[in-house]
């Protein structure tokens, strides 16, 4: 599945790892659409950060990703999320619509998110993805 015109080679770090047990995990192939990131991260490319909540259509996984529209964490940190899955790594849109792994179920290690998106999710469960501070 290519959602772009031409493929590009770009050298940069080691992605990172998110989960806390590699082992027990599933995910997905989606598409993640260039509206989950409207401004670029370092001032030249939009990149949606691993971690990102996500509302996959697990029956139809040609259908973008969306954004849950619920938060994981409500003002009273209570949990009321339609979130199905999370980002697995980064993913550049800059260019457009691009493919990423999404995570449906697993544990994810909090500590390995970066700060901003980190602040979207907390300690506990969320369909079938668990999140820790390990």
């Amino acid at each position: 599945m290519l959602n772009r015109s031409g493929i590009k080679s770009t050298t940069g770090a080691a992605p990172t790892q998110i989960l806390a047990d590699v082992d027990n995990q599933f995910s997905v192939g989606c598409i993640v659409p260039a509206s989950m990131q409207a401004t670029a991260n370092d001032g030249t490319r939009k990149v949606v950060k691993a971690g990102t909540p996500l509302k996959i259509d697990l029956s139809n996984l040609q259908t973008a990703a969306a954004a849950p529209t619920t938060d994981p964490v409500t003002a009273s940190g209570a949990t009321a999320s339609d979130m199905n899955a999370v980002l697995l790594h980064d993913v550049d849109v800059t260019d457009g619509n691009a493919n990423g792994t999404a995570l449906v179920f697993g544990f994810v290690n909090l500590n390995r998110i970066d700060t901003t998106t980190a602040a979207k999710l907390k300690a506990g469960t969320f369909g079938l993805v668990t999140f820790l501070k390990a």
